[in-house]
């Protein structure tokens, strides 16, 4: 059963049993955060943040009839049609709750984890999976497996004697890795579980009924994320040469769940393991992951106790970190925990390899055909050189479990600013891993689809990334999020202090007791502290800056080429490069209406991007004492401001636009009232007197433009496109979007003197209002938030559930911006 005996001997002398995992700085409690949910492709399984490694997880199916085999659960997918499945409690450093509604098979499952710290390889951990019937009128057979394998150097084995009629009792599993030491494995079940033991042809199988049934398989390197398929085969190789005694007799066919089990045998050398028990009825297992450097010895009365504890304290936490106002009720409450717990369990650890474009020799643009720009142009197909990228790591949240579970730059930066508002230093944690990416031409792929694992939910023509393809640098608003806590927690501290504070709207609504909350010190906090904080920011510093200079050196456009184009600096446009006729993919904003494709195109929305990455930079060389940085990032900054409005404002159209070329070569605004628009608005660059203001506060709320009563419309409701072809971005209503409006009215436009400030008090107003009440409206009618909603009846759209930035629901409803 040992995978190599010799391989644990070997394992202890080359490798000293040591933490391995590397602190983004000294004042930080990475250990915490070593075990975790990092499967969140998976219904539920947990893994460490270490490549090659030991993973778990569950899986389960039906057993009323054998036709409900083929409804095997283990990966997220829509077309399981769950009625949902949400953490209603999570924190990533601590456990969760994760409540599951399977209706084909009338189970409501829920999966709780509870994380034990100490030792040297990040402790010990317990999962309590549990299940009852979603109707109690109606019959519940489910078959549960829960599984564990482990890759590269180390061993697994099944300490508990095999029996070849399955297991009675506790089972026990021992192991041993570099970066986990020794560790055991045990699964218990419950006294009270309702295991299934009769049905047609009871009595043949008395010897194995009431069982738990298991199996053994030898998993090559990188393919333990198979697991379904491995366990799915084993079961029918198992029944299937059973089935014609029955079938040629005539005899009717055995109890499903009797017949459709593992085969309680165990290859040599394996590395994979399966156990499954058939219920009928509810049920409750536990399994306990014991670290050998921890000393821990859990027991299922310890985690009914801490479990029940940690659901107090994340509540009370919950309700001090993001509280909601007393007119919303509990409800609201319940909500905003959920959609928060899902964005924290959405987080996950990836390690592969990723496919890139080698035939960039360097990341400088050519501006000669626009056809090399469009990797739908047969001319760049046919000019790609498909090439593997060495393995790397990374940590980050997910925008979607089912359909996008990997990470996304373009969604990144919207998930930290909430990771951060709850635990300040895992956001910093999840930053540094995004950060380490960056290459050493300034460049990181706007999708990271790393492995194999991660390549199966990936069309193949959408795996290849481009060196010289942008996406909206978000990741910086980590940064500045993360300075502005800085303010809030040192503004009488010298360096700190030279910030000043910004005026707000002020919270109404909330009671002194949600008010007055204290933002404790614990672990995620400790980057916090001045000297920490600055030691971070240091450790970041120059792989921005690289990967800001290459944003300005690859995505400059040309303002001074063509025709009728007037500007102060004669550098400061920017295009994005990788689009097609169609799409503007790197935008992020796919389907937008642009310009026709010309290298003499200037986008609006990217030249403000630089704008804001141009400002956070100015801020952190102000905190790290880079005089000269700072001065330079301060003289660009005024640069790119005075060309946006100089070339991109439409005194015609009262609006901002991108800028295109005509068939003689003259520069000519292209105006699509929408969410590109609005980017000198939602990114905080207009100045609260600017002339331009006013008109953009009409458009957001004229009913005929962008308003609607669930929020902005990404494009104008009298735009001809509007809601045309794909409808992605043209006119469903986006939560980041929304979210930045808000932050932008309440932080600036309706907080400080100006001659529109009134105006903006009442847009803010009404939109939060119509934000949170539709999103809100939508999870209780369908039981999830979703990736976009109609910009005509406000109804949930497209991937489902989409707790990445659609849970920034939380920060309006607490008005945390």
């Amino acid at each position: 059963m040992r995978r190599s005996s010799a391989a644990a001997v070997f394992i202890a002398l080359v490798f000293p049993s040591t933490s391995a995992f590397t602190k983004i700085s000294n004042a930080t409690d990475t250990d915490s955060l070593i075990w975790g949910t990092y499967r969140p492709n998976l219904y539920f399984g947990m893994r460490p943040r270490v490549p090659k490694s030991l993973m778990t997880g569950i899986m389960w199916f039906g057993t009323n009839e054998y036709g409900d085999f083929q409804v095997f659960r283990h990966s997220c997918e829509q077309g399981d049609e769950l009625a949902g499945y949400t953490w209603t409690e999570h924190d990533p450093r601590e456990g969760g709750v994760q409540v599951l509604k399977d209706p084909k098979l009338n189970l409501e499952l829920t999966t709780e984890v509870l994380k034990f710290p100490g030792g040297e390889h990040g402790g010990s951990w317990a999962t309590r999976i549990k299940g009852r019937p979603l109707n109690p009128s109606k019959p519940m057979k489910v078959s549960m497996i829960s599984y564990q394998g482990i890759e590269g150097l180390g061993s697994l084995e099944m300490e508990t004697a095999a029996d070849s009629n399955g297991l009675a009792g506790e089972i026990i599993f021992r192991g041993e890795s570099a970066d986990l030491g020794k560790f055991k494995l045990r699964r218990v079940e419950s006294s009270n579980s309702r295991v299934l033991t009769e049905g047609e042809h009871a009595e043949a199988f008395e010897a194995r009924s009431g069982k738990t049934h298991f199996m053994g398989r030898l998993v090559p390197d990188g393919s333990l994320w198979r697991a379904k398929d491995i366990v799915y085969k084993a079961i029918i190789d198992f029944v299937n040469p059973k089935l014609p005694h029955y079938r040629d007799s005539g005899m009717r066919f055995p109890e499903p769940g009797l017949m459709l089990t593992l085969p309680d045998e165990i290859i040599n050398g394996s590395n994979f393991y399966a156990l499954q028990k058939t219920y009928d009825g509810e049920f409750s297992f536990d399994v306990f992951f014991e670290s050998g450097s921890s000393g821990s010895k859990l027991n299922d009365e310890t985690f009914t106790r801490l479990m029940q504890q940690f659901k107090t304290i994340f509540d009370n936490r919950f309700r001090g970190t993001f509280p909601v106002p007393d007119s919303l009720g509990e409800k609201y409450v319940a909500f905003s925990k959920a959609v928060t717990s899902n964005l924290l369990g959405g987080i996950g650890y990836f390690y592969g390899d990723s496919i890139v474009d080698g035939s960039v020799a360097n990341d400088e643009d050519s501006d000669e055909e626009i056809s090399e720009e469009s990797p739908d142009d047969p001319i760049i197909k046919a000019r790609a050189k498909r090439t593997l990228a060495p393995p790397r790591e990374l940590l980050t949240a997910t925008p979607s479990r089912p359909f996008f579970p990997r990470g996304f730059y373009w969604d990144e930066g919207f998930h930290l600013l909430q990771i951060g508002a709850w635990d300040n230093d895992l956001s910093l944690e999840i930053l540094k891993s995004w950060v380490d990416l960056i290459d050493e031409n300034g460049w990181v792929g706007r999708e990271q689809i790393l492995g194999e694992e991660a390549r199966s939910k990936v069309p193949e023509e959408f795996q290849m990334q481009f060196p010289t393809y942008a996406n909206p640098p978000t990741l910086i608003m980590a940064v500045t999020a993360f300075i502005n806590r800085l303010k809030t927690e040192g503004a009488a501290q010298d360096p700190l202090a030279q910030f000043g504070a910004q005026g707000q709207v002020g919270q109404t609504g909330f009671s002194d007791e949600q008010t007055t909350h204290a933002r404790p010190r614990g672990s995620g906090n400790q980057l916090l502290d001045t000297e920490a904080a600055k030691d971070y920011l240091r450790s970041i510093y120059h792989q921005l800056l690289r990967h800001y200079e290459w944003f300005r050196r690859t995505q400059r456009g040309q303002i001074r080429q063509w025709s009728g184009r007037t500007a102060s600096s004669s550098v400061e446009g920017y295009r994005w490069r990788g689009r097609s006729t169609e799409h503007v993919l790197t935008s992020g904003l796919d389907d937008y209406p642009r310009p026709e494709p010309h290298v003499g195109e200037l986008h609006v929305d990217l030249i403000s991007w630089m704008a804001f990455y141009t400002g956070t930079m100015r801020e952190i060389a102000d905190f790290l004492g880079e005089a000269d940085d700072e001065a330079e990032f301060g003289r660009i900054q005024k640069e790119i401001l005075v060309n946006i409005d100089e070339l991109h404002w439409s005194e015609k159209e009262q609006t901002y636009c991108d800028l295109g070329v005509d068939e003689d070569d003259e520069s000519t605004y292209v105006c699509h009232k929408g969410y590109v628009s609005l980017f000198p608005f939602l990114l905080g660059l207009l100045e609260p007197t600017s002339p331009h203001l006013k008109p953009i506060l009409d458009l957001i709320h004229d009913p005929k433009q962008l308003w609607s009563n669930y929020g902005i419309r990404s494009l104008s409701a009298s735009h001809e496109l509007f809601g045309q072809g794909e409808n992605y971005w043209k006119g469903p209503i986006w939560m980041p979007m929304n979210y930045l409006a808000l932050s932008a009215l309440h932080k600036k436009y309706a907080a400080e003197d100006g001659p529109h400030q009134a105006q903006a008090r009442q847009i803010y107003d009404q939109l939060r209002k119509n934000i949170i009440e539709n999103v809100y409206k939508e999870y209780e009618r369908t039981g999830y938030v979703w990736e976009q909603y109609d910009a005509t009846n406000g109804e949930g759209r497209r991937s489902h559930p989409f707790t990445g930035w659609t849970s920034l629901v939380t920060l309006i409803i607490s008005e945390k911006y």
